[in-house]
């Protein structure tokens, strides 16, 4: 089986690798000249442990190619993955215009039966729009073959996401026909005879599920940090508070560690992107809307933290340990660094700051203040003659 994936960001890249490590052929693709360029000499644009080996391994053993030609990638596919960027709009809502383009592309060099998987985070009825616009570019060509689009959304965490992704805890396919599910049941043969629970259900029910795990677990660290609030006021230990009731089947440890709040790539447009859904659908997400709303006030009440333990920022030097959004990635989307930073320079502190992988992304990021910014070479030179310290990842 030959599988093509549109898409060489964070899922699209771990997608392709670990499905050619499966056994399977592989084609990635990507408009970005550079991007590829980058894959196809074994290297990842990306950081993600582990990546790098299973890229070159997989290239050098012929099951995992890329290119920037869409016809090849189409036309050489029996299942084409699309695991282009949805990016949160203005107010809140997906950018399906990457996915759509796709999905034109692929109705316009269709030349057989194919597969069409929707990887990418997307609101529900995303594959019905999908269906039409292949469907439309097909009426275009006068050609009448046949399709099948399949919901398989990816539960990765970036920094474990190799793990995650020969090791999930369940493998979500909507579909709409049995031949499609045989198709997808194949493609993740591997993880079927290793008895990974699989959900076979319909497109919708595959969409939404995406995006309520997000929200669930959104609503958990909102609501640990609201607990580490009230824990501080009244002499309690948050940690233990935590643990205590991880101890619970019910509840579960995962995702109770207070902090200052969540950020990347997923959380924070997967709940705004249902709030959303729900808005054009009539209903009132209370309690999502309130997590996005508790998690933005957690990022000032770090700063607000700080300012009451130091009384006057105005010229003091403080370290700041962790840029990124958590540990084993360079990804800062949505980085709570990128809301405490800022702030505490506003209130005349200048930063010393060391990131074992965020360095890159910070450079153009927090670009409007890097005449207040010194990046350091390791956590030791930052927190050298600094008047406080900040472990914010």
């Amino acid at each position: 089986m030959k599988i093509g994936v549109v898409g060489t960001g964070y899922v699209g890249l771990v997608t392709g690798v670990c499905l050619a490590d499966f056994g399977l052929n592989v084609m990635c693709m990507d408009v970005d000249e550079k991007k590829i360029e980058t894959i196809e000499k074994g290297q990842t644009p990306i950081y993600e442990p582990g990546l790098e080996v299973l890229l070159e391994k997989n290239i050098k053993e012929e099951r995992l190619r890329v290119t920037t030609d869409m016809k090849r990638c189409v036309e050489e596919s029996d299942v084409i993955f699309i695991a282009v960027g949805t990016p949160p709009k203005e107010d809140g809502s997906a950018d399906l215009k990457y996915v759509l383009d796709v999905a034109g592309e692929i109705g316009r060099y269709m030349d057989g039966y194919k597969v069409i998987v929707d990887k990418s985070t997307v609101p529900v009825g995303t594959g019905k729009r999908v269906e039409k616009t292949i469907k439309k570019e097909l009426e275009k060509r006068g050609a009448e073959w046949s399709f099948d689009v399949v919901s398989n959304p990816e539960f990765l965490r970036e920094g474990k996401a190799l793990h995650d992704f020969s090791h999930p805890d369940r493998v979500v396919i909507g579909t709409r026909t049995e031949k499609a599910k045989e198709i997808m049941k194949e493609v993740y043969r591997v993880l079927y005879l290793n008895k990974t629970p699989f959900v076979f259900t319909d497109i919708e029910t595959a969409e939404m599920i995406k995006y309520a795990s997000n929200a669930f677990l959104a609503v958990k660290i909102s609501f640990i940090n609201e607990m580490a609030l009230l824990a501080e006021k009244v002499g309690a230990n948050v940690q233990d508070i935590a643990s205590a009731m991880g101890m619970d089947g019910r509840i579960s440890p995962k995702f109770l560690h207070a902090g200052p709040g969540y950020g990347g790539s997923c959380f924070p447009k997967d709940t705004k992107a249902l709030v959303d859904i729900a808005r054009k659908e009539d209903i009132d997400l209370y309690v999502v809307k309130a997590a996005i709303k508790a998690n933005e006030r957690q990022k000032m009440r770090m700063v607000e933290k700080i300012e009451k333990a130091m009384k006057d920022l105005e010229g003091k030097e403080i370290a700041v340990l962790g840029l990124t959004f958590k540990p084993d990635t360079d990804d800062m989307r949505e980085a709570p660094s990128l809301t405490i930073i800022p702030e505490l320079i506003k209130r005349g502190a200048r930063i010393k700051a060391f990131c074992p992988k965020g360095f890159k992304e910070a450079g153009w990021r927090l670009e409007e203040w890097k005449e207040k910014i010194t990046y350091c070479r390791d956590e030791y030179e930052a927190v050298d003659h600094s008047h406080a310290v900040v472990l914010i990842t």
